[in-house]
C-alpha cells in the first residue's frame, strides 16, 4: 500500500468492457436541496429507461431522412408555413428559449463545480481533486464516497439523497438529467430547416441522434466525465442559439464570429473525447484503517509513557502521540478501537489502498459510447469547417484575385487605347498645324512677282 495521496494510470480492469452493461447499480434521483424546483423520482427514473431514447433517435433519423426525400423531389420549395408570421415567430422564440435555458444550465452546472470540486493545492493534493471528479455520491472527502463495486455487485458505503459535497447532489444529477431532456427538444432545429425547404445534412442528423444517446448513457450509468458535456456544451449552445437568434431578425453576422463558434465546437469534442477516455486508466489513493497489533506490555508502557507527559499539558495528544505513532486523529488516521487480545492489542492505522476512478461496466461504456460518437462528429465539424471556411474562402480569394486581373487588364488595354488615341490626336495636330499651314501660311515676301507658288516650292526645294 502507499503511503500518501497520488494518482497514477493503469490500463483498466477487461470486466468493466462488457456489453450490454449491468442494470446495477440504478440511477439515484437529485436530492430536494440546491435545486430550483423537485424532479418526481418516478418520472426521473422513467426518462432514463433505454427504450426512451433509442425509439426517440431512431424515429427523428427516420423522419429527417424522409423529409430529406421530399424535399427534393418537391424542388426544394419551402413549405407553405414556412412563409407564415407564426412560424416566424415560433423561430425567434425557440432560439431564444434554447439560448437562455442554456445559459441556465451552465451557471447552475459551475455553481456545482464550485461546491464540489477540491483545489490540488489541499492536503490531499491531486489524489483530493481527482476524488471528487471521479465520484459522484456521498460525503465529501477523500476516501469518504459512496462507491459502488462491481465484482462484489455493492456499494461499499451506501449512496445517499441527503450528502452534500458530491458532484451529483451539488446539481450534475438536477441540470445534467433536464440537459439530457433537452437534446430531445432540440431536434425541432431540424424540422425548421426542412420547412424551410432545404436538406437536413447527415452532420446534423448524426448529431442529434447521437447526443441523445451519448447523454443518456452518462446520466443513467452516472458516469463522471459526464459533467463536462452538460457544462461545457451549455456554454458553447447559449453562444450558438444567441447566434441563431440574431441570425433570425436577417442580421448579417461577421464570418469570423461563426468559424469561432464552429471552432469551439469542435475544440469541444476533442478535448471532451481525450477527458473522458482518461478516466478510464485513472486509479488514486485513499485513506484506508488496516488492522495491526502490538503487544499489551508496549502498549502499557506508551500509556505509562503519556501519563507521565501529561503533567506538561495535552494528555489526549501524548496519548495519540506515544501509542499511534503519526496517526492523526482529525483525520480518521488513528485507533478507532482497541482490544486486548491474549498478550496483544488491536488498533487500526492509516494506510492508502489504489482504487480505480471508474468502478463499473456502465460507467464504462458511458465514457467509450461518447468517444465513439465524438470521433466521426468531429470529422464530420472539421469537414464541414474546411467545405465552409477554408475551400470557400479559397475560391473567393482567387475569384477576387481573377477579377483583379480583369480589370488590371482592362485597365491596362484602356491606358493603351488612351495612349494610342492620344497620339493620333497629338499626329493629326501636327498635321495640321504643320502640313496643311505650311503651305497656307505663307507670306507675301516669299511669293515671286509672277505668283507662281510653284517657283516657291522649287526655290525652298534647293535649299532643302
Amino acid at each position: 500500500m502507499a503511503s500518501s495521496p497520488s494518482v497514477f494510470f493503469e490500463a483498466p480492469s477487461k470486466s468493466l468492457f462488457s456489453f450490454p452493461p449491468s442494470s446495477d447499480p440504478r440511477p439515484i434521483p437529485p436530492p430536494h436541496f440546491n435545486v430550483p424546483f423537485t424532479i418526481p423520482d418516478g418520472l426521473f427514473t422513467a426518462a432514463l429507461d433505454p427504450k426512451v431514447p433509442i425509439t426517440i433517435a431512431a424515429t427523428y433519423a427516420i423522419s429527417a431522412k424522409l423529409l430529406n426525400s421530399y424535399n427534393k423531389s418537391n424542388g426544394k420549395k419551402p413549405w407553405g408555413i414556412s412563409k407564415t408570421a407564426p412560424f416566424r415567430i415560433f423561430v425567434i422564440l425557440h432560439n431564444v428559449f434554447l439560448a437562455v435555458y442554456s445559459a441556465w444550465t451552465f451557471v447552475g452546472m459551475l455553481g456545482a463545480l464550485r461546491r464540489s470540486i477540491v483545489s490540488p493545492t489541499g492536503p490531499n493534493g491531486w489524489a483530493g481533486t481527482v476524488d471528487s471528479f471521479c465520484k459522484l455520491n456521498g460525503p465529501a472527502g477523500l476516501g469518504n464516497a459512496a462507491t459502488y463495486y462491481q465484482e462484489q455487485n455493492a456499494w461499499e458505503t451506501s449512496p445517499s439523497r441527503v450528502d452534500a459535497g458530491r458532484l451529483w447532489n451539488e446539481g450534475l444529477a438536477f441540470y445534467g438529467w433536464i440537459f439530457y431532456l433537452s437534446k430531445f427538444y432540440e431536434v425541432l432545429d431540424t424540422f425548421i430547416i426542412l420547412a424551410k425547404g432545404k436538406l437536413s445534412s447527415t452532420l446534423q442528423t448524426y448529431h442529434h441522434a447521437g447526443a441523445m444517446m451519448c447523454m443518456w448513457a452518462g446520466i443513467r450509468y452516472m458516469s463522471a466525465p459526464i459533467w463536462m458535456f452538460a457544462f461545457v456544451n451549455s456554454f458553447i449552445h447559449a453562444m450558438m442559439y444567441t447566434y441563431y437568434t440574431v441570425t433570425a431578425f436577417n442580421i448579417r453576422v461577421p464570418t469570423a464570429i461563426k468559424r469561432s463558434l464552429t471552432t469551439m465546437q469542435i475544440t469541444q469534442f476533442l478535448v471532451g473525447a481525450s477527458y473522458a477516455m482518461i478516466h478510464s486508466f485513472v486509479y488514486y489513493t485513499i485513506p484506508v484503517h488496516v488492522a495491526t497489533s502490538k503487544p499489551v506490555s508496549a502498549v502499557s508502557e506508551a500509556v505509562a509513557t503519556a501519563t507521565e507527559s501529561a503533567a506538561a499539558g495535552g494528555l489526549l495528544d501524548s496519548l495519540k502521540q506515544a501509542v499511534f505513532g503519526a496517526a492523526e486523529a482529525a483525520n480518521g488516521a488513528a485507533v478507532v478501537s482497541s482490544q486486548e487480545a491474549g498478550s496483544a492489542a488491536v488498533f487500526y492505522e492509516r494506510q492508502y489502498r489504489a482504487v480505480p476512478c471508474i468502478t463499473t461496466a456502465g460507467q464504462t461504456f458511458g465514457i467509450w459510447l461518447n468517444v465513439f460518437y465524438l470521433a466521426p462528429l468531429t470529422y464530420l465539424f472539421v469537414s464541414f469547417f474546411i467545405a465552409s471556411y477554408i475551400k470557400r474562402s479559397s475560391v473567393e480569394t482567387k475569384r477576387i484575385r481573377a477579377e483583379e486581373k480583369t480589370a488590371d487588364r482592362r485597365l491596362s488595354n484602356a491606358m493603351i487605347n488612351a495612349e494610342k488615341a492620344g497620339w493620333d490626336a497629338a499626329r493629326g495636330l501636327e498635321k495640321e498645324v504643320y502640313g496643311q499651314g505650311s503651305e497656307s501660311a505663307i507670306v507675301e515676301e516669299d511669293v515671286p512677282a509672277s505668283g507662281n507658288p510653284r517657283a516657291l516650292r522649287s526655290r525652298n526645294g534647293k535649299k532643302n
